[in-house]
């Protein structure tokens, strides 16, 4: 079985191990960068299938990696992670060509409908 790789981008290590143990259930591999530039130097050598990103974030944050992601990989999927949603955020994300949203604290349940959404059943 071909493993999927998904890049997890958080300034909070805790976040990011919580979000991989997360994807581990539905067998995908969750690799981490703490920041923006970190995650756009791992985009260049290795092979993702996904980027979730978090949205505040110090010296890079998730509009701008957003951006600079959709501009490098234009088919890579990005789910931007927030704990400070409204509509304005959302509509913000969006615009930029985010292909999903997830308010935390998320649940399983709504990271396995992003996974389905985005990069369909596992094999």
């Amino acid at each position: 079985m071909l493993t999927r790789n998904i890049l997890i981008v958080d300034d909070n290590p805790n976040m990011s191990t919580l979000l991989s143990d997360i994807l581990e259930i539905f067998e995908f591999k969750g690799n981490y960068a703490s920041d923006g530039d970190e995650a756009l130097e791992k985009l260049r050598k290795g092979s993702y299938d996904l980027v979730f990103t978090d949205l505040r974030m110090p010296r890079m944050d998730g509009i701008d990696l957003l951006k600079a992601i959709k501009n490098e990989h234009p088919e890579m999927p990005v789910v931007v992670v927030t704990g400070y949603s409204g509509a304005d955020t959302r509509d913000e994300v969006f615009s930029e060509k985010a292909d999903g949203f997830l308010n935390k604290p998320f649940r399983v349940n709504e990271i396995q409908t992003l996974l389905t959404s985005l990069l369909g059943q596992p094999d």
